[in-house]
């Protein structure tokens, strides 16, 4: 469905996280109304939205409300009920489509829109009830043995991120009890790849097909959760054209309409998608201060109908260090060596009680050369604990 949505309508937010936060900014910027729908009272978007209903995701009543006073619905998590996208949709525009957000929340159905796309991914078994005896010692097949006996992952099918939901295992054995400790839950077992490097695209794409990407990041994680994303990434021109156009057909293959992520593992010069995520990124935070126009703005652009906007970088090169609730073990960081730098962006997502691995904010970095940018970055964070 395409319709175009103007201010000063109403935006609806499923979810209050920092993604909710900053596309809700900009949203009121451009003279939009907003809404949001969190449990959490002191969610870091119900604190700059125009009202915020504190309510589980099904709640009959809150729905009713998004659907009355809405004209406009979107999420900023890949993990709503995706029942209730579809009764919402039956009375307010919901964008991106329950569909979209049901394949890209379970890994299984995303692994299965992939292949029969012709997407390239890594080899990787699925993991349920149909392939555990409930008696069984052993996973039996389809289990692919020979995958998990060089070196595997097995990862919850749902509602896993940030490294949790997931076990690196060797051997059938170790499957099982993976399995077993994640709670006899759908998995999915992929094959430890031996990456020349991470890549990430974010790409926006509108109802009637129109789609804007940004430029690549070239991303490190660390214990599973995104630690430093570079732009632009140090690879070539083809394997450039080759990430991005592989984006840009996965969005369009999906009928997507909003700010699509799309993680890359390069193997052997060879790209293989390894994640997409229904929202705006944290791979994609850079483009608070180094493109013309940010993943959260286009998000709203997007959904809305309305003009595209420009997705150039604005400085030679940025990088982009995540804050965890580690950094406030000590106490509460100093940000001072961070804001007397003229080149340093700090991003603080409002969050009250930092926890181990909770990502509480982060920090950018320009400059005209990559390397340089994620040198001084990472100097940074190691500074404001000290």
């Amino acid at each position: 469905m395409f319709r175009r949505v103007v201010p000063p309508a109403t935006i609806g937010m499923f979810g209050g996280g920092q993604l909710g936060r900053y596309a809700l900014l900009s949203a009121k910027t451009m003279g939009y109304k907003t809404l949001v729908l969190d449990p959490d009272p002191s969610c870091p978007a119900g604190v700059v939205a125009d009202e915020h209903l504190v309510a589980s995701y099904d709640d009959p009543h809150a729905l009713e409300r998004l659907s009355f006073d809405c004209d406009i619905v979107t999420t900023e998590f890949e993990n709503p009920p995706a029942d209730a996208l579809d009764k919402l949709a039956e009375t307010v525009l919901v964008q991106p489509s329950a569909a979209a957000v049901r394949i890209a929340q379970d890994r299984i159905a995303e692994k299965s829109f992939l292949v029969a796309n012709g997407f390239p991914i890594g080899e990787y078994s699925v993991l349920d009830d149909a392939t555990v005896g409930s008696e069984a010692s052993v996973p039996t097949p389809p289990l692919d043995v020979a995958l998990v006996d060089s070196g595997a992952v097995v990862k919850t099918a749902r509602l896993g991120y940030d490294g949790k939901g997931q076990r690196r295992v060797r051997g059938v054995a170790e499957v099982h009890a993976a399995w077993a400790e994640l709670g006899g839950a759908a998995c999915v077992v992929e094959r430890v790849l031996d990456l020349d490097t991470e890549l990430s695209v974010i790409v926006a794409r509108t109802a009637d097909g129109r789609t804007e990407p940004w430029a690549v990041a070239e991303n490190s994680h660390v214990d599973g959760i995104l630690d430093l994303s570079v732009v632009p990434a140090a690879v070539d021109p083809p394997t450039i054209d080759r990430a991005t156009g592989l984006a840009m057909a996965i969005a369009d293959a999906l009928g997507y309409v909003g700010v699509l992520a799309v993680e890359l593992f390069m193997v052997d010069g060879e790209l293989l998608v390894n994640e997409i995520a229904p929202r705006p990124h944290n791979s994609g935070h850079w483009t608070l201060d180094g493109s013309a126009t940010s993943q959260f703005e286009q998000q709203i652009r997007a959904i809305c109908g309305v003009g595209l906007g420009d997705t150039s970088m604005t400085t030679p090169a940025i990088a982009m260090v995540n804050l965890l609730g580690d950094l406030w073990a000590g106490g509460a960081p100093d940000w001072t060596s961070v804001l007397n730098d003229p080149r340093a962006k700090l991003h603080l997502y409002g969050k009250s009680e930092p926890r181990p691995g909770r990502k509480m904010g982060h920090l950018c970095v320009l400059s005209s050369v990559a390397t340089e940018a994620a040198s001084r970055a990472l100097d940074l964070r190691e500074g404001v604990s000290q």
